[in-house]
Parts: structure tokens; sequence; C-alpha cells
């Protein structure tokens, strides 16, 4: 089984690979089951994506002890009122069979409720023990410093899209200065990385998979902790296979050269920020 590293920030120990749960249908519980049992402790999933149960489902089938793991959970934008706030966690936490989430995230900014109400309700839920720590997701740098200045608790992470063909430089950069870990969903473009050219020659000189490869290069970057997902048992063992080889610093950069200016996935309108 892969021994996984752990990105630190402000208290929190992040295991640096997840796995992602969106997307994912009504068999989720034994996906979340068949990762855990390839050895994935990080477990990514929100209200929004309907896959708390599943998750719960996993756990239970799994049988890992709840210490071992760190389950990630998120608030919806609609939710963001501290009345409806706390009311989500209270489903969400229902929904998993869990007394609490290592990590609880504001899933998408909205601009029609006050931040600050937001980050105190978000504050709220780590007082009370329902929440060890607390981030921010689909945030711009500046509405992370905002969300940093009226959280009266410490934020840990901001979860963003990030692959090669995202140039995410400045994102990068900024919450490293900030001691943030970037916690990076789309790690493979939903599947576009996988028939990259570039990519696939350096796999290939590696004796590695084109997954293995883009999760890799997000990884080497020290503060980035990649959360895949997949239905596929042998892919979602492979996908945690990535901590026996590196990079070079050409293949980085090389990889580095694949951004391009359509390479954002996830840009809903009407709730996108204005991106870094």
């Amino acid at each position: 089984m892969p021994s996984i590293q752990a990105l630190a920030s402000h208290g929190a120990n992040i295991p640096v690979i997840g796995f992602g749960t969106s997307q994912i249908g009504g068999d989720c519980g034994e996906v979340v089951a068949t990762a855990l049992a390839a050895g994935y402790r990080h477990l990514d999933a929100a209200r929004k994506y309907g896959t708390e149960e599943g998750v719960g489902e996993g756990i239970r089938v799994a049988k890992i002890p709840r210490a071992e793991l760190f389950i990630t959970t998120k608030v919806s934008h609609e939710n963001l009122h501290a009345k409806d706030f706390a009311r989500s966690v209270d489903q969400s936490l229902k929904a998993l069979g869990v007394d609490y989430v290592d990590l609880l995230l504001v899933h998408w900014p909205n601009a029609a409720i006050p931040l600050k109400e937001t980050m105190q309700a978000l504050a709220h839920e780590r007082r009370a023990g329902r929440a060890r720590h607390l981030g921010v997701a689909n945030f711009n740098l500046a509405m992370v410093d905002e969300a940093i200045r009226l959280c009266p608790e410490p934020l840990v992470t901001l979860q963003a899209e990030c692959h090669p063909y995202l140039d995410q430089t400045k994102l990068i950069t900024g919450l490293k200065a900030r001691g943030l870990v970037l916690t990076a969903y789309c790690p493979l473009g939903r599947g576009r990385l996988i028939n990259d050219k570039v990519i696939g020659e350096i796999a290939r000189a590696k004796g590695k998979s084109a997954a293995q490869i883009a999760l890799r290069w997000l990884i080497q970057q020290d503060i980035i902790a990649p959360i895949p997902r997949s239905t596929n048992p042998g892919r979602i063992a492979e996908t945690l296979a990535v901590f026996d080889f590196s990079l070079s610093d050409a293949e980085m950069q090389r990889i580095a050269t694949l951004k391009r200016p359509d390479g954002r996935i996830a840009d809903p309108a009407g709730r996108a920020p204005k991106w870094d």
C-alpha cells in the first residue's frame, strides 16, 4: 500500500493526494470503498455533489478507523447565510455518518451574501468541533485575502482547478506566500491530459502512465494536493502510485509549457469570480 505524504498548513496535515467524488454516480459507496482499499485516506465530498451518503457508505464498508481518514466536504454557495450554513453542515455530517469533518470549505463565493457572515459561520463550525480545519474553494487571491481577514479561525487551503493546461502560476505563488495549500481539482483536465503528446512521451520514458505524470507534476510543486477521481479500480490504484519516481527540472518545465488560453474547465456564468 502506498505511503501518502502530507502537506502542512496552519496546524493541518493534508494528505498530498485525495480521492475526488464529483460526478460519481449511484455506485459511489462501492467506488469509495475501493479507493480506501487501494490506500486513499483523503476523501473529497460536497453537499452539491450528492456524494456524501456514498462516501459515508464507503467508509462503513471499508471499516477504516475514523482517525486515519481525512474527510473534506463543502457548503454550497446558496447556503452561506449563517442559519443555512449550520443546517448544511448538519446534513453533511448526518449523510457522511461522522461527528466532524477534517476540512470544511465554502464551495463557491456568493456576492449576494456578506462574506463576513459566511466566514463567521465557517469559524463557528471549527469552534463547535464539527470541522477541524477550514478553507475556501473557487476564490481568487483578493477574495482569499478578504476571507483570511474576516475569518476568526485560520484557513488552510484554497481548492481550485489546477492542471498543466491552465496557468495557475500566480495562484500557486500567492498561496505559497500565504502559507496555504492548493487543493487541485480537475488535476487530469477531466481526462484531456491522458492523450497529450508531451505527457505521453514523458510517461513512456518513465515507464508510467500519463495520469501519473500529470499528478506528479502537481505534487512536485510543494503546496499542491491533487484530488483525482475515477470509477475504475485499476486507475484508482494507478493514480495513487505517484511517490516512487520524480520528474526532472527539464520535464517539469516542459509540462509547464502546455498551458493554453482555453485551459479552464470550471467557469460557471454568474458564479465564477474574476480569475487570477
